[in-house]
C-alpha cells in the first residue's frame, strides 16, 4: 500500500491510500496500529511527510562509492548520528537556508529511509526485516562546515538546523517492497542529476542496520533510519555544488517515488 498523510480542503490531517490524481482513499485507524481502507474518495490539498517520527537515526558514509569520494575508508561498523524530529519537513515545502551559514555550504542526499512499525530491540539480521512498517524518501540535507567544523568533531550540528529532513511523498509498505537493497537511489538539483545508485552499494544493509542500532536500544514504532547517501554529493565535487535560494531538489528512490522541495533564502 502506497500510504500518504494530508491536508484535504477543509483542514484535516487524514490517512489515505494515494491514487496518484490528487486524491487519495480515506483510511481509518492509526499509523502503528492498523489503517483499513474505506470507500471515500479525498481530495489532497497539501501532502504531509507520511508520519511524525518517534527518532530520527542517520548512517553516514554508507555506500562504497560516496565513502570513496569523501576520502574515508569504508567503515568496520555504521557510523550513527541522530537528527532531532524538529528537522522534519514535507513535499513540496520549502527548505530554508539557516541564516547562520553565511556561505553557501547546504548539501543534499539522497536516502532511502525505513520507518519501524514494531518494537525492536536485540534483533537479529534474520528477524530485523519484521519489523519494518515500510520505506519512504529521505533528503538528509547537511551543513558541511557546521558538520565537519562547527561541533568539536560530531556531525549532528550540521544536520540538525530546522526542515533538514524532508519525508516523502509516501510510505510504501514493506509487503510491496521485499529486499530494500535493489532500490535506485537518486537526486535531480533543478533537473540535472547528480546522484543515481544502486541501494545495492551499501556496505551495511537494511538488515544489519536495523539489528545492530537494535543492540540493548529499544527502535520504537515510528523510528526513522535513514541509510546512508550514494556517491555524487556536492561538497566532494570540483568545484561544489551546495544548495542556492531558487533551487528545486528533487530526490527519489525506485517503487516509492520523488520528492521536490525549493530552496529559500533565511
Amino acid at each position: 500500500m502506497r500510504i500518504t498523510r494530508f491536508v484535504d480542503p477543509s483542514g484535516q490531517t487524514l490517512y489515505g491510500e494515494e491514487l496518484g490524481d490528487g486524491t487519495a482513499r480515506l483510511l481509518t485507524g492509526e499509523l502503528f496500529d492498523g489503517l483499513t481502507p474505506t470507500d471515500r474518495i479525498v481530495p489532497v490539498a497539501r501532502r504531509l511527510a507520511p508520519l511524525v517520527p518517534t527518532n530520527i537515526f542517520g548512517i553516514g558514509l554508507n555506500y562504497r562509492a560516496h565513502a570513496a569520494e569523501a576520502g574515508f575508508e569504508a567503515p568496520a561498523s555504521p557510523v550513527v548520528f541522530m537528527k532531532p524530529t524538529s528537522t522534519l519537513n514535507h513535499p513540496d515545502a520549502p527548505i530554508v537556508l539557516p541564516a547562520c551559514c553565511p556561505e553557501p555550504e547546504v548539501d543534499y542526499e539522497a536516502e532511502l529511509a525505513v520507518v519501524i512499525g514494531r518494537a525492536a530491540r536485540d534483533v537479529s539480521e534474520a528477524d530485523a526485516l519484521d519489523h519494518v512498517l515500510g520505506y519512504t524518501v529521505a533528503n538528509d540535507l547537511s551543513a558541511r562546515t557546521w558538520q565537519l567544523n562547527g561541533a568539536g568533531g560530531q556531525w549532528i550540528r550540521g544536520k540538525s538546523f530546522d526542515g533538514f529532513c524532508p519525508l516523502g511523498p509516501v510510505l510504501v509498505t514493506a509487503d510491496e517492497i521485499p529486499d530494500p537493497q535493489t532500490l535506485m537511489v537518486s537526486t535531480r538539483l533543478n533537473g540535472e542529476r547528480l546522484q543515481h545508485q544502486s541501494s545495492a552499494d551499501m556496505i551495511f544493509p537494511v538488515r544489519r542496520l536495523i539489528s545492530e542500532l537494535s543492540r540493548d536500544l529499544t527502535l520504537l514504532p515510528g523510528t526513522v533510519i535513514l541509510t546512508g547517501t550514494p556517491e555524487g554529493v556536492g561538497f566532494t565535487r570540483t568545484p561544489p555544488i551546495f544548495l542556492q535560494p531558487g533551487d528545486e531538489v528533487t530526490v527519489e528512490v525506485e517503487s516509492i517515488g520523488a520528492m521536490s522541495n525549493v530552496v529559500v533564502a533565511p
